[in-house]
């Protein structure tokens, strides 16, 4: 239920609709939620949890920083437009069936010999040798990223301005779900292990916590020759520090009461159960600075990427796309888009026209 407070936050200043109203149209959702918190099984994939939109907005707007002047001119301008959608995916997949594999890949599903096979394979290998509903099942996030870098070299190509936009914010995203480690188990939230709320610790609480202390300084963006490759070595680095966020959270309960591991804080005006500030400032310790080094991995890889993407395209001229501003049928339609999202989460049916 944790996960329902943020949610109608997000959707009241999103559709601006009355919180009353949002409730009583999400009685479903809140059911499917209370349902998956209080049950040991193991979750479809679009109930899997999100990282924290703070980190993902931070990390987006970060990247903007590491490009070259030939690119930072268009980036800076739009950089709001990038971080206030750096979201966009998580809204996503509660809607469209497809978008939840996008953003994880369940590691511990292959053996080592596949894992290294897999790296190696296209997507259309990998559906030849696996098929695409077991692909699905158990995540596509490297994949997928090899997916939107060849999408964003060719709106560079073709200088989209709202494909450029989009396909930048998107593509940040997932590679910042890419570098969580949580992203990469079957074991996501620690419901496998009891620890139910070690996604939302790891990836919201800590950074919210603790970023404003953290050094983003990562130096220029660099162009990478072999995207999938690095793509694939993300999500492996990042399931290699797996025993470790879950290992010591499990050492770390051991010396905490019920009592002294959680708290009570105001989020969005609600009073809500967290992990205590004592606690994840141990917690925080332990890890050795870990959300930070993958934090800062994300911006770099982020900047690599768009840098990539606009060098491939043979480094169009940023400048004139400068003037672009979205107009009201862009806006309009943009709203249009995410009203849809959340019709097709709630299953709101349209009224019979008299």
């Amino acid at each position: 239920m944790k996960q329902i407070i943020p949610l109608f936050a997000r959707l009241t200043k999103i559709f601006n609709w009355p919180r009353f109203l949002l409730i009583i149209v999400s009685s479903p959702i809140i059911c499917a939620f209370a349902y998956i918190e209080n049950s040991s099984k193991e979750c479809m994939p679009w109930q899997r949890p999100l990282w924290g939109f703070f980190a993902h907005k931070k990390i987006n707007r970060l990247a903007v920083f590491t490009l070259p002047p030939e690119m930072f001119g268009f980036y800076k301008k739009n950089i709001d437009y990038i971080t206030e959608n750096a979201i966009n995916a998580d809204q996503r997949r509660y809607a469209i069936k497809e978008e939840a594999p996008r953003h994880f890949i369940d590691l511990d599903n292959y053996a080592d010999s596949a894992k290294r096979q897999l790296a190696k394979f296209t997507w259309k290998d990998a559906v030849d040798k696996i098929g695409e509903d077991s692909l699905y099942a158990h995540g596509i996030v490297p994949w997928h990223i090899n997916s939107m870098k060849y999408q964003l070299t060719e709106a560079f190509r073709k200088k989209d301005v709202k494909r450029i936009l989009s396909l930048s914010t998107d593509i940040g995203h997932y590679i910042a779900d890419a570098h969580v480690p949580l992203h990469t188990t079957r074991n996501y939230n620690g419901q496998l292990s009891n620890q139910v709320g070690i996604h939302g610790f790891w990836e919201s609480r800590l950074p919210e916590t603790f970023a404003e202390n953290y050094d983003f300084f990562v130096g220029q963006a660099t162009y990478e020759e072999f995207p999938q490759k690095r793509a694939w070595q993300t999500v492996i680095n990042a399931n290699a520090a797996l025993d470790s966020v879950l290992l010591f959270e499990k050492d770390l309960s051991i010396q905490f009461s019920e009592d002294k591991k959680f708290s009570f804080e105001e989020i969005n005006g609600i009073t809500t159960r967290v992990y205590s500030r004592e606690f994840t400032t141990k917690y925080h310790q332990m890890l050795k600075n870990q959300v930070e080094r993958q934090m800062r991995a994300s911006v770099k890889m982020i900047g690599d990427f768009w840098f990539t993407c606009w060098v491939d395209a043979g480094q169009p001229d940023l400048l004139p796309l400068k003037k672009y501003k979205p107009n009201k049928e862009d806006e309009e339609e943009e709203k249009a888009e995410k009203v849809n999202w959340l019709r097709r989460i709630f299953e709101v049916r349209k009224e019979v026209d008299n």
